[in-house]
């Protein structure tokens, strides 16, 4: 077993060193919410009093964080983390950012002699918590397989993608394509609501034909459909609109660096904007059916 430092206990961070713990790792946690650190703490966690504490004799690093910003704080700069971390240490960094923050993180890990992944997930709290998330890694082989049982501990598909930032940019293609596929559900719902159609009836009858997808199957955007999705306790927890919205602009930013065309994203991007200035952002992704609905 090892001793691991994670930072960062969010929707998803929580659940994931939750299994870490269940595994049998020692664990080291911080977070700016001391509540959250309070309750890893409760199941047997050691509370850090900041990042650099969490790190001292650590044997991993495992950071989820919101966005590049943050990524970037923690590791860089004048008292970043990376000057911090046993020289031996295996670093690995499971938040969405910017595939350039990613390279540029692991450009300066590597210039300090430092292992690092950059290992997005896939597969919402509903995945971090059952330890079935699927992690989307970029970086050197080597490094991975050394890496491959810590994240098997959390998730039940890891995929190596390619060099650093990779992963990355895998992770923004899943998202895009999420993106859109929820908000279009949300439309053809909304269209056979209008017609008087039951929307669980229509639901169940696409999830067996060619409209099936993760959005009519588990996370359902129709009030009802699904007990335990979002939709149906007002759409609370899951992935935010916000991050979604987040999400879709790294991937058009992405676009724009290699010349490439996304028209659907953009114009998903734009609903999730939407539906932030509405008041949804801090709502699971999900609550995108209020501006395709009209509601």
């Amino acid at each position: 077993m090892s001793k691991i430092a994670f930072i960062g206990l969010g929707n998803m961070g929580g659940p994931m060193a939750l299994n870490l713990l269940k595994a049998g790792h020692a664990l080291n946690v911080y977070d700016l919410n001391g509540t959250a650190v309070t309750s890893i703490a409760e199941a047997g966690a050691r509370a850090a009093a900041s990042a650099a504490a969490a790190v001292v004799d650590a044997e991993v690093v495992i950071s989820m964080l919101p966005a590049s910003r943050h990524v970037e704080g923690l590791y860089l700069g004048e008292g970043g983390l990376l000057a911090k971390i046993p020289a031996d240490a295996l670093v690995i960094d499971c938040s969405t950012i910017a595939p350039a923050a990613a390279r540029k993180v692991a450009a300066a890990a590597a210039q300090r002699g430092l292992a690092m992944l950059d290992a997005p997930v896939s597969g919402g709290t509903a995945g971090a918590t059952a330890g079935t998330l699927t992690f989307i890694v970029g970086g050197e082989t080597e490094v991975l397989e050394r890496a491959r049982p810590i994240l098997a501990d959390m998730g039940k598909n890891i995929f190596h993608v390619g060099d650093s930032g990779a992963g990355q940019v895998a992770k923004l293609c899943n998202n895009m394509a999420l993106g859109v596929i929820m908000a279009v559900t949300g439309e053809a719902l909304a269209l056979g609501v209008a017609h008087g159609l039951d929307a669980k009836v229509l639901s169940q009858m696409m999830a067996v034909s060619t409209g099936r997808s993760w959005a009519t199957e588990v996370c359902n955007p129709w009030p009802g459909v699904l007990d335990n999705a979002p939709a149906s306790r007002g759409y609370s927890g899951g992935f935010g609109n916000d991050l979604m919205l987040k999400d879709l602009g790294l991937a058009a930013e992405a676009a724009v660096g290699v010349g490439a065309s996304i028209p659907l994203g953009e114009l998903a991007r734009n609903l999730y904007a939407m539906n932030s200035r509405a008041g949804n952002g801090g709502l699971d992704f999900s609550s995108v059916v209020k501006v395709v609905a009209g509601n």
